[in-house]
């Protein structure tokens, strides 16, 4: 296995696909006003059955637009630099084709994960926390997945830094009305015969009453080989059958750990999509869906470091598959896009006008999940003075008092009056709540604190602005997601289009029914 530290992949080997790689006919509209508007026909989307890309990777950034991606490039830039205003692309940002793809769902212009990616697997609009199914609830969906492995005998892989049965992974392989059924999503998963699932652990093994049997005791008795260890991940080859490799340090709600917080000998995504690759690689072909799932959560909980380091690991990820591209350019695809936007991040704060301070993201040293579990919950236990909870924020996450000025990286670093009193109240508010829901908050609060511990989302609210970083929700947002694209029939992925066309062009390319 290679350092778990990644160098860099030079793209030098990326090459452009031209037109003529795809086939494409064009429907002729003419709506009044507007004449010999072009547009293309999905009916009449001809490829030449040469031209089918024989490895297709599909990476999902959950939560990743536009603003996600800007932050990664932009920190990394001013990092390299020592501050000054550079951009430093991330490898898929140099891909040939690029494309913006609409995310809106059958409910909201501010969709869930569940709609979002079942557009992108199955081509259909449905409604928030459906997975491929209509909205009657009762018409079925059958995947890009599905329909590749049983019409072309592709292995499939799946993998996502969040659980297998989550709303993302689960749109590829199951067909619920509820995202939230993770016990029959988690059946479905066994069911679907795909070849190498990797990530974080199994939701409700159980069922909700814990009263079914352990679905990695199904998975077994269904032929799964079941690997919790680094070290029988680490042996898999090609010639093992189907498998399930579960992390073996998971983190928050069984994920696998923030990029902020995964020590050297842990893998990384990219590490799983070098075994998966390895695991998959057959002369047919391949599937590979690969998730990037806690860009989400951290945006949702409007923690921007966490954010940029996970979209940074993201990369990583896809830095394997160009590898694995420069080796076979001419029989694969490869795909970057995001199912949704999450948190309205922007770069650019109110309190630093032109300015940003990206460089002080650096001083943050664990995600607000692990400062919760680390720190927060001991708060909460033993009444812990304010004066010493400052202490471990300057640890932390950098930021410090007028008294402590002198031990500031930065001056931009330490805490106003305003900024330490918004601070004493997030952490009264988080001591009052003791261990109990927080679904009593008021209006003021919620729009504070979210649903996230006060005192956490306050110090990394503070130290995003600090750096001309802003959120403006714990929610997703209705911002359409780019679509990178390389390869075999990248072509079809440029332009603006709905992310039921993601699918479309999928199918067409492969042939499939």
């Amino acid at each position: 296995m290679k350092s778990l530290v990644k160098k860099v992949v030079a793209v030098a080997g990326i090459t452009a696909v031209s037109a003529s790689m795809v086939g494409l006919s064009y429907a002729k509209i003419e709506p009044e006003g507007v004449p010999n508007l072009k547009v293309q026909s999905k009916e009449n989307i001809k490829i030449s059955s040469d031209k089918v890309p024989k490895y297709i990777f599909l990476f999902i950034g959950d939560g990743m637009s536009y603003p996600q991606i800007q932050a990664a490039s932009y920190y990394l830039g001013a990092n390299k630099s020592g501050g000054d205003v550079v951009a430093d692309e991330l490898s898929f940002m140099k891909f040939p084709v690029a494309g913006s793809a609409q995310t809106y769902d059958s409910t909201s212009f501010c969709p869930d994960s569940a709609s979002t990616a079942t557009s992108i697997s199955t081509g259909y609009k449905t409604h928030s926390g459906t997975i491929n199914m209509d909205t009657t609830k009762t018409i079925k969906y059958e995947t890009i997945a599905e329909k590749l492995k049983k019409q072309l005998g592709y292995k499939v892989g799946i993998l996502s830094t969040v659980n297998l049965n989550h709303a993302t992974p689960a749109a590829f392989y199951a067909h619920q009305a509820s995202r939230n059924d993770y016990y029959e999503i988690g059946e479905e998963l066994i069911a679907s015969d795909f070849d190498y699932f990797a990530g974080g652990g199994l939701k409700k093994v159980t069922g909700n009453d814990n009263d079914r049997e352990n679905l990695y005791d199904l998975a077994k008795a269904s032929g799964y080989n079941v690997i919790t260890t680094q070290s029988e991940a680490e042996a898999l080859t090609a010639e093992d059958d189907k498998v399930i490799v579960i992390g073996e340090t998971l983190a928050d709600s069984d994920s696998l750990s923030y990029s902020l917080d995964r020590s050297s000998e842990e893998w990384s995504l990219a590490d799983y999509v070098e075994k998966g690759i390895e695991v998959l690689n057959n002369d047919t072909g391949f599937f590979m869906m690969v998730e990037g799932g806690k860009i989400d959560w951290a945006c949702h909980a409007n923690d921007a470091a966490s954010s940029i380091n996970d979209t940074i690991a993201l990369n990583e990820a896809v830095e394997e598959a160009i590898e694995f591209y420069n080796e076979h350019p001419n029989e694969t695809l490869i795909l970057v896009t995001g199912d949704h936007e999450t948190g309205g991040l922007t770069v650019g704060f109110a309190g630093t006008n032109y300015d940003t301070y990206l460089t002080n993201i650096d001083n943050q040293k664990i995600s607000f999940a692990k400062f919760d579990t680390d720190y927060v919950a001991s708060y909460k236990e033993n009444k812990t003075d304010f004066k010493t909870v400052l202490k471990d924020i300057e640890e932390q996450f950098g930021l410090v008092t007028k008294e402590s000025a002198s031990t500031a990286s930065d001056q931009n670093l330490v805490l106003t009056d305003y900024e330490l009193s918004k601070l004493e109240k997030a952490y009264e508010r988080t001591l009052s709540i003791g261990t109990s829901s927080q679904d009593k908050m008021t209006q003021e609060e919620y729009e504070l604190y979210g649903t996230y511990e006060p005192l956490s989302v306050t110090i990394t609210h503070i130290l995003n602005n600090k750096s001309g970083i802003d959120f403006t929700s714990y929610s997703h947002t209705g911002l359409p997601v780019p679509v990178f694209s390389i390869g075999q029939g990248a072509d079809l992925f440029k332009g603006y289009y709905d992310n039921t066309d993601i699918y479309d062009n999928l199918a067409a390319l492969t042939n499939v029914q």
